[in-house]
C-alpha cells in the first residue's frame, strides 16, 4: 500500500485547526522598524523557513513613521505592524493544519529585529485540536 504524499500535505493544511501566535516586540532599533524592504524580506524568509506557503506580500510605510507587512499564506496569514517611535511591533500569525510552523516564525523574526522583550501568546484553534468554542451574541 503506497501513500500519496500530495494528498497527506493537503490533509494537514486543509484541517479545520490551527494556532494563532501573536506577540509583542519592544525594544527594537527604530531605524528596523521603518525599513520596508526589510521588514518584508524578513517576514518572507521567517514564514519560508517556518514551512508556510507565501502566496503574496504587501506593505505600506506610513508618514513619517511605521510600517505595516500582510503575508497572505495558503494556510491563512501573517502581519507586522511597526512603532518607531517606540522601538516595537505587533506580530500575528495565524495558520491552519500542521504542517507550517507558526511559533517559528515568530522565533525568527525575534532573532532578526534582536528585541529586549519578546512577549507571546499562542492560542489553538478549531474544533480539530479538541477547542470548546462558546457562542457569544
Amino acid at each position: 500500500m503506497s501513500i500519496d504524499a500530495g494528498a497527506l500535505q493537503a490533509e494537514a493544511v486543509g484541517l479545520f485547526a490551527g494556532q494563532h501566535v501573536l506577540a509583542e516586540l519592544e525594544g527594537i532599533d527604530p531605524e528596523l522598524l521603518d525599513d520596508e524592504q526589510f521588514l518584508r524580506d524578513t517576514l518572507d524568509s521567517a514564514l519560508h523557513r517556518s514551512r508556510a506557503t507565501v502566496c503574496q506580500v504587501i506593505a505600506q510605510r506610513f508618514e513619517p513613521q511605521g510600517v505595516t507587512v500582510l503575508a497572505l499564506l495558503s494556510e491563512s496569514h501573517a502581519s507586522l505592524h511597526t512603532y518607531p517611535e517606540d522601538g516595537s511591533i505587533f506580530i500575528d500569525v495565524f495558520t491552519c493544519g500542521n504542517r507550517a510552523q507558526p511559533e517559528q516564525a515568530v522565533h525568527l523574526l525575534a532573532e532578526a529585529l534582536s528585541p529586549s522583550s519578546v512577549t507571546t501568546q499562542t492560542i489553538r484553534r478549531g474544533r480539530d485540536h479538541g477547542t470548546e468554542f462558546v457562542s457569544q451574541r
